[in-house]
C-alpha cells in the first residue's frame, strides 16, 4: 500500500521483530532494509539500506527489556531516518517503558516518562503511535501528535468468544484501574468488582479487600501492565476466598519480570492473557496458564489509517 503524500516505509528495531513482521503482512509492506547492531563495546549502530526519501517512515520498536537499549536503538533509527529525507516519521512503541514514571513519587525524583518524551521528540520523531499507555495523561508529555490505541477490542473479542458473559464479573486488581476495568466491563455488559490493596503497617502483608460480592462469577482481572506478577496472584487469592469460580486476567503488556512466570504459573489464576507487544521470554511461552493474543493486526490498521490521513480513533468506535 502506499501513502497519501509518499510510499510506507516499515523499519524495525531488535525489540520484537516477530510483531514487527507481523504488522509488515498485515499491511503487505515488506520490512525495510536496514541493519541495526551493535559494535564491539556494545555502541549502537544503524544502517537503512534503501531509499528513504520523501517516504513517510513507521519505526516499529517496543522499550521493553532491555529499556535503555530499545530506546536508544528507536533515536538512533529516528536520527538515521531524518539524515535520510524521511518525510514523516512515525514512532510506533507498543510498549512504552517508563511510563510508570509519569509523576514525582517523593522529593528528589524525576519525572522519566516526560524526558523518555522529550528525548524521542527532540531526535526528530514526528508522531508517537502507542498502545494502552500505563496513564493516558502521558500522551500530554509530547509535544508531537500521539496516538494511544486500545487493546480492548482485542480482548473482548477474544472473552465473547470463550465465556459465557452471563456468569462473567470483571474486577479491576487496584483502586487505580477501575477506569480500564469499567471500560471493558461496559463493552460486554458485566458487572463490576474492585479489589481494594491496603498495608495497615510496615512490614505487614498486604490485605485485599473485594469490593462486589464475586460469589459464584468467573472473575476477570483486567489491567495494562504485568510485571512481578505479585498483585495479580494476590488478587486471585482474595476473589477465591470469597467465593469466585475461577480466576483469569486479561492484560496488555506482559512484562514478567525476574521469576513472574513461575509466580503466575503456581497461583490460582486459571489463565493470564498477555498481547504480544512485547516479545515474550522462553519462561513465558512456556507457562501452562500463560496465553498471548496478537495485537499486529490492531496496529497495522492504525498504521494504514495514519499513512492514508484518515481517522484512527473510529477504530474504537
Amino acid at each position: 500500500m502506499s501513502a497519501k503524500n509518499g510510499s510506507i516505509k516499515l523499519v524495525a528495531g531488535n525489540s520484537n521483530p516477530a510483531l514487527a513482521q507481523a504488522i509488515a503482512q498485515g499491511l503487505d509492506v515488506p520490512l525495510t532494509k536496514a541493519v541495526v547492531r551493535r559494535f564491539a563495546d556494545m555502541e549502537i549502530f544503524v544502517e537503512v539500506q534503501e531509499n528513504i526519501r520523501g517516504s513517510d517512515a513507521f519505526i516499529i520498536q517496543s522499550t521493553s527489556f532491555p529499556a535503555n537499549d530499545n530506546l536508544m536503538e528507536l533515536l538512533i533509527i529516528t536520527d538515521a531516518l531524518r539524515r535520510s529525507s524521511a518525510r514523516r516519521i512515525t514512532a510506533v512503541i507498543p510498549y512504552f517503558g517508563y511510563a510508570r514514571q509519569d509523576r514525582r513519587s517523593g522529593s528528589r525524583t524525576p519525572i522519566s516518562a516526560k524526558l523518555v518524551a522529550n528525548l524521542i521528540t527532540h531526535a526528530g520523531v514526528d508522531r508517537v503511535m502507542t498502545l494502552d499507555l500505563h496513564a493516558g495523561q502521558i500522551q500530554g508529555f509530547f509535544d508531537i501528535p500521539t496516538d494511544n490505541l486500545f487493546a480492548a477490542p482485542v480482548m473482548v473479542r477474544d472473552i465473547r468468544e470463550r465465556f459465557d458473559l452471563g456468569k462473567v464479573m470483571v474486577v479491576s486488581p487496584d483502586v487505580g484501574g477501575v477506569a480500564r476495568a469499567r471500560g471493558l466491563a461496559k463493552r460486554i455488559n458485566t458487572p463490576l468488582a474492585i479489589v481494594d490493596k491496603r498495608r495497615e503497617r510496615p512490614g505487614e502483608s498486604e490485605v485485599m479487600n473485594v469490593i462486589g460480592d464475586v460469589s459464584g462469577y468467573s472473575c476477570i482481572l483486567v489491567d495494562d501492565i504485568v510485571d512481578s506478577g505479585g498483585t495479580l496472584v494476590n488478587a486471585a487469592d482474595a476473589l477465591i476466598a470469597k467465593g469466585a469460580k475461577e480466576v483469569y486476567a486479561y492484560i496488555t503488556h506482559g512484562v514478567l519480570s525476574g521469576g513472574a512466570a513461575a509466580r503466575i504459573a503456581g497461583s490460582k489464576l486459571k489463565e493470564l492473557v498477555i498481547t504480544d507487544s512485547i516479545l515474550a521470554t522462553e519462561a513465558v511461552t512456556k507457562a501452562p496458564n500463560i496465553r498471548t493474543l496478537p495485537i499486529a493486526s490492531l496496529i497495522s490498521d492504525a498504521i494504514a489509517r495514519t499513512a492514508a490521513e484518515e481517522s484512527v480513533s473510529s477504530l474504537f468506535d
